[in-house]
């Protein structure tokens, strides 16, 4: 068969699906590793998908843990770089997701090879699925309280399990359903969150603004370390955007959509970010649960609140958490969409959510987001390189869904280029995501230039 390579222009961003790869249709819960036909996402409601799915509640957390060691304009900025620096590397990676519609398993091919792509699949699933259940466990904590509070009926492990049911099968219904739950959500989250800030303002102002503004903070490396912080939360996110992209309609340029990007996360991760680091500078507490109940001295509203939170969990855990590690399964164990959902679902019971954050520390949470991005950067980096200055920006479809063509087995080049960046992030575990990229780009980059066992794939 012949093979073909699509070059586009910026007159021709469609690229039609290969001949060699299934169709892909848009039923609802029909999710498919093919290259994307039907595209349901427009920039509006891709922005609110977004907006939606940013409503993290490790990102209080992560407020949390930079008490003591920034002040309040610090903290602020941290916050904000974090999310620009997200916004650009989530254009960047999603390119070729966005342009050829294909996500981002069968991407993670050219770089890694079919075989190889296990690894990235894995380094980025593990995280989600943690997340998943931690996520899900404060969503049900969430319920628990109010269900206490109302009727007195207390039992959290009875909430975990239907919480974490319910968001199973809001799961399977695929992307059809998560537009239309981001879409919904997006408003009552944004309304929320400017409620709390504003109630955490009126509560503790005196005390903050005598300790945030007058203490001296960091400009050095916790100053840079408390962006990566913030930016590791979504790192997971840069490597599978392609899984979103390929949903959105053609037509929207690099420029606009890392505007979209920045601009979706930028508002959720500011507020909660801020309020966790206020209420946790004022009261000592790191558990999210609690920095709510703080918050909120007004029981109707305290209520409210809580719903809120179990209603963000749902929102991020079913476009964040669920989506990617499905999308693993799917490839590497050849399972259809809904049972790789349920596999997942019940995966993320057994990560203990518990044991990460304690009432007085996040220091667990802090050193997970640490370590998982001293491995997803550096993947970020291959992928990078491999579709900008390897492949110029054109990919060949038919090779992508070939398993006996040369991008059969595994790339040698990526798995070395990946271990050097782990190596280098761990060496500066504060900064791990930012330390990785030079050493593990620069390293595939050069395997795949001089490297003999390398050239199949460049082919």
């Amino acid at each position: 068969m012949q093979h073909s390579t699509h070059h586009s222009t910026a007159a021709d961003p469609v690229v039609p699906p290969s001949p060699n790869a299934a169709s892909a249709t848009k039923a609802l819960g029909d999710e498919s590793l093919a290259p994307q036909k039907t595209r349901i996402m427009g920039r509006i409601s891709y922005f609110l998908a977004w907006f939606g799915g940013c409503v993290s509640i490790g990102t209080f957390t992560m407020g949390s843990s930079v008490v003591g060691t920034l002040n309040l304009i610090q903290a602020t900025l941290a916050i904000a770089i974090g999310c620009f620096v997200i916004g650009i590397a989530l254009a960047i990676n999603g390119a070729a997701g966005y342009k050829y519609g294909i996500p981002f398993m069968v991407q993670a091919r050219s770089a890694f090879g079919f075989a190889g792509t296990r690894l990235p699949g894995l380094v980025r699933a593990v995280p989600a699925v943690v997340w998943y259940g931690f996520q899900s466990w404060i969503g049900a904590g969430a319920l628990n309280m109010v269900s206490a509070t109302l009727f007195g009926f207390d039992n959290l492990v009875f909430y975990f399990i239907s919480f974490q049911l319910l968001q199973v099968g809001l799961s399977v219904m695929g992307f059809q359903g998560i537009k239309w739950l981001e879409n919904v959500g997006s408003a009552f989250i944004l309304a929320s969150l400017v409620y709390m800030f504003y109630s955490t303002v009126q509560r503790y102002g005196d005390v903050l603004s005598a300790n945030l503004l007058t203490m001296e903070g960091s400009w050095g490396l916790p100053f840079w370390g408390a962006t990566m912080l913030f930016l590791g939360i979504y790192s997971t996110m840069m490597l599978n955007v392609g899984d979103y992209a390929r949903e959105h309609k053609h037509g929207t340029g690099p420029g606009l959509l890392t505007t979209i990007y920045a601009m979706s996360i930028l508002p959720c991760t500011l507020f909660m970010g801020l309020i966790g680091f206020m209420v946790s500078e004022a009261t000592g507490t790191a558990d999210p649960i609690q920095v709510f109940a703080n918050a909120v001295d007004n029981t109707p509203l305290l209520m409210t609140t809580l719903l809120f939170i179990a209603f963000a969990q749902v929102t991020t855990n079913v476009l964040n958490n669920v989506v990617p590690p499905t999308y693993v399964l799917m490839d590497v164990f050849r399972l259809k969409f809904r049972t790789a959902n349920v596999i997942v679902g019940l995966l993320a019971f057994a990560t203990f959510p518990w044991k990460l954050v304690q009432p007085d520390s996040a220091a667990g949470l802090q050193l997970f987001v640490q370590t998982y991005s001293a491995f997803l950067g550096p993947i970020f980096a291959v992928l990078v390189v491999d579709y900008y200055l390897i492949r110029r920006r054109t990919l060949d479809l038919d090779k992508l869904y070939d398993e006996n063509g040369p991008y059969r087995g595994v790339n040698v080049a990526a798995l070395i280029a990946t271990g050097v960046g782990i190596a280098a992030a761990l060496t500066f575990s504060a900064v791990s995501w930012y330390a990785s990229l030079i050493p593990a780009g620069l390293t595939y980059y050069v395997l795949m230039q001089y490297w003999l066992p390398c050239q199949r794939f460049r082919q």
